[in-house]
């Protein structure tokens, strides 16, 4: 959530690079601050009798001490009045702060000078590319067909159990499953994350904080008794660790990373290229999470995409990194860099992770500040990556390491596998 003050200082530079998302803030940042002053007016007038109120309280328990009671009791009556005055400005700094806030929840970040203009994902740049693209034999199979092949994750049967979009992993599809998300961790502890294991439902703070609530694109599975919400990756409640808190400059920079389950509804998701692990309803992630001073950030982004390349290529995967133009950003980042694997069974990119910095646009919805040497509070930055999604980086392996007799294992994975090829 942008701050208001920022607003004000940059509304023209604001609108211009809003633009970029396609998004016209001209009407809303006027209304935003046509409320913030309205806010900041009745505040000072609810200052005033409030200060009024406190005065007239001293001079009253004054006047009784000194038997002047009727002037007390004439106080008393104008006091009185204060109060009902100070109710109504209260209801109504409350009525405008609603409305207010539900208009800031509308405005997406501001994107990084960097972020290229563009309406969808064909104006992504692409930044990066590494990795030979395997030669497969002509009746090379996609994952799901190979899945089928050997008996090692059944869709069938999850639509059975529960729908489509929820697969059953088998034998060594769990195995290898369980494998990976076991060298995602452990590669991430060893460059400095500290593991934590976080709840899979939030509550409706949570998801306002990170900003997957209001939830635009129906994407959230709620649980409606208990007004809770499966959450659509480990970003949600890792960052809400630090709610609220005012963390001091030694606490910093905060390096986190989880496993879960994730769960999205993906509403609108149909056709061919959807089918498999492309996308799934549920699906494992291991997610990395960075909370750093405003100054470090940036570098902190570029750490995270070193990170996730040092992976891919352990895995021996053709990858490619773009950077996300401004028409498919996420709402609530600053700058993403998608991370693509090259699926040569389905002769397409498939992307397999997001690096993104916020800035303080989480912060400042989850009010995260430290303090620093001259005791000064700032909004921290917020980052996030995933490191990796599974569904689509099990999909690749299954595809680009096929061979007729079976599918290798990527070596950096036997000795978590136990086995080196499925046959």
């Amino acid at each position: 959530m942008l701050e208001v003050k920022h607003i004000r200082a940059h509304q023209e530079e604001y609108t211009q690079a809003l633009k970029k998302r396609n998004f016209e803030a001209e009407a809303v940042f006027k209304s935003i601050l046509k409320l913030d002053e309205k806010r900041r007016g009745t505040q000072k007038q609810l200052e005033e009798i409030l200060s009024e109120s406190n005065t007239l309280s001293k001079e009253i328990g004054m006047l009784f001490k000194s038997g002047e009671k009727e002037k007390a009791n004439e106080l008393k009556e104008k006091t009185a009045g204060l109060k009902e005055d100070s109710k109504r400005l209260g209801e109504e700094m409350s009525q405008v702060g609603t409305e207010l806030q539900a208009l800031l929840y509308q405005v997406p970040n501001i994107p990084h000078s960097s972020v290229p203009a563009g309406k969808s994902e064909e104006d992504n740049e692409e930044v990066f590319k590494e990795g030979d693209i395997p030669v497969l034999s002509e009746n090379a199979l996609p994952h799901w067909e190979l899945a089928k092949k050997y008996d090692i994750i059944d869709f069938e049967l999850g639509n059975k159990i529960t729908g489509a979009g929820f697969p059953v992993y088998k034998g060594k599809g769990a195995r290898l499953q369980r494998a990976l998300i076991s060298y995602f961790l452990d590669k991430n502890v060893e460059a400095g994350y500290s593991e934590v294991q976080v709840p899979l439902l939030v509550n409706e703070a949570s998801g306002y904080g990170t900003g997957q609530l209001p939830d635009k694109e129906g994407q959230m599975y709620h649980v409606g008794n208990d007004d809770l919400y499966l959450i659509p990756t480990a970003e949600v409640p890792i960052t809400n660790i630090y709610r609220d808190d005012l963390l001091t400059e030694n606490q910093l920079p905060i390096q986190l990373t989880g496993y879960t389950p994730c769960f999205r509804r993906e509403a609108g998701s149909y056709g061919a290229h959807v089918r498999g692990l492309n996308r799934l309803h549920q699906f494992d992630k291991v997610e990395l999470v960075n909370i750093v001073k405003p100054e470090d950030s940036y570098k902190v982004l570029d750490n995270m995409v070193e990170h996730v390349k040092s992976i891919l290529r352990d895995l021996k995967l053709p990858y490619r990194v773009l950077r996300l133009c401004g028409g498919d950003l996420g709402f609530t980042s600053a700058l993403t860099f998608d991370f693509e694997l090259f699926s040569t069974a389905q002769d397409r990119w498939l992307e397999i992770s997001s690096v993104s910095n916020f800035e303080t646009f989480q912060a400042n919805r989850l009010k995260i500040r430290y303090k620093d040497s001259n005791k000064n509070k700032s909004l921290v930055h917020t980052l996030n990556g995933s490191s990796l999604a599974l569904p689509r980086v099990l999909a690749g392996i299954l595809e680009n390491y096929q061979t007729e007799d079976g599918i290798l294992i990527p070596e950096v994975l036997r000795p978590y596998t136990g086995f080196d090829k499925i046959s």
